[in-house]
């Protein structure tokens, strides 16, 4: 079966575009309930498991050596009790995952997307697990998608037409970062009395909202977006000259990704595209995701660690990818770059410099490092000041220079 995130690459290296629609049915709280059951099995309760089993051979290793191995006895009964009840467990767990899925399969219950909560529990599991769901659960894997409304919109003339009825000549796209959905730009929107769409909107752009499964490579998400881009410039309801990205932390780099990827079409979406905006995205890496790759290296040192070091290391291909980011890959050079970061405190702030917006440090966000040439020469750079990365997802100095960039 093919996953529902899948996008389709022939021998030649072509990407085939009608292979961006999902073949699966919106996931269900049933459906959620049946992967808890099934992970804590696996994660939890291994966890548990290995870190007794650990402790438990450590202090008996002890005790056998200050007996006389008189110890060993009183081991093999612990040892024997400990597998009963785990065993006992992970049956029980595994039953509840088969008995959910089955009650899934039948559509029974809300759906995910039916609240925000639901759409933000789906996005973030598949921001840690999505390359796991693609290939073993692809029915809770997401697909790249343009969402209005929460509901996907098929990539065909007729449907954007009834989607973006006010289609403008000008395509703004806007893609979220890890475990993010296209509902987190509007975050503090009460405040801000605006959303980054909005603002556009007004200005004669149309805001175009994806969705996507941030757990899977971004080199795969950057095909993904590259087949999405193509069909949907291909059957916008007006002929395009225009075509900006916005891009969120990952999103940013997915974008990149996206314009790296060679096709032969004719006239590739590429040839559209005027304006890439990064929000905070880790274009040098980012040192969150860094640190957890060498805490769970780490933590595998010790025996009674490293079930933990093991939990971290289930983490996804999209968050291993945020700990270099994409150094390599140069910029378009027909594209205009902005590229927008965050800190703590003001311009002089110790914390600021250290810490960055807490996930990407402001060289990472900017591409600039000391000991080497700028990722992105002729990019204006803009630095917000006593904010966080979650906040740049909607803040007023972002908003004024998208409409000044994008007039």
């Amino acid at each position: 079966m093919r996953p529902a995130s899948s996008v389709v690459v022939s021998p030649e290296g072509r990407v085939d575009p009608s292979a961006v629609t999902p073949q699966h049915p919106e996931p269900g709280l049933v459906d959620a309930l049946a992967l808890a059951a099934l992970y804590a099995d696996e994660v939890v309760l291994a966890t548990a498991r290995d870190t007794h089993r650990a402790v438990a051979d450590r202090a008996f290793g002890v005790a056998r050596h200050a007996t006389f191995e008189a110890a060993r006895l009183p081991q093999l009964l612990h040892d024997g009790v400990a597998t009963t009840v785990y065993g006992g467990l992970g049956l029980a767990l595994r039953a509840a995952a088969s008995g959910f899925a089955a009650v899934g399969a039948q559509q029974v219950g809300p759906r995910l997307d039916d609240s925000p909560a639901g759409r933000a529990l789906h996005s973030a599991v598949n921001g840690l697990i999505g390359d796991r769901l693609r290939d073993e659960h692809p029915h809770l894997a997401l697909a790249m998608t343009v969402r209005v409304d929460g509901a996907v919109v098929p990539l065909e003339a007729r449907a954007l037409a009834a989607a973006f009825p006010a289609a403008t000549d000008r395509v703004v796209v806007l893609l979220h970062g890890l475990g993010e959905h296209e509902g987190h730009w509007g975050s503090r929107a009460e405040r801000v009395g605006s959303t980054y769409a909005s603002r556009l909107a007004a200005a004669g752009w149309t805001p175009v909202h994806l969705r996507m499964n941030t757990g899977l490579p971004v080199a795969e998400n950057g095909v993904a977006l590259t087949s999405l881009l193509q069909r949907l410039t291909a059957q916008w309801p007006r002929r395009l000259p225009r075509v900006a990205l916005v891009g969120h932390s990952m999103g940013g780099l997915v974008i990149r990704a996206a314009c790296a990827v060679e096709t032969e079409e004719q006239d590739p979406w590429t040839g559209l595209l005027t304006d890439v905006v990064t929000l905070g995205t880790p274009h040098l890496g980012a040192d969150l995701a860094l640190g957890a790759g060498h805490g769970a290296r780490l933590l595998g040192l010790l025996p009674e660690l490293a079930a933990f070091g093991r939990v971290i290391d289930h983490r996804s291909p999209g968050i291993r990818d945020l700990e270099r980011g994409l150094p390599e890959l140069p910029p378009l050079p027909h594209v205009r770059y902005r590229l927008v970061s965050a800190g703590l405190g003001d311009e002089r702030s110790i914390w600021g410099r250290v810490l960055g917006d807490l996930l990407v440090r402001r060289g990472s966000a900017t591409g600039t490092h000391r000991r080497a040439p700028r990722l992105f020469p002729e990019a204006e750079l803009l630095h917000v000041p006593n904010a966080d990365h979650f906040a740049l997802l909607n803040h007023p100095a972002v908003s004024d220079a998208l409409a000044r960039w994008l007039a």
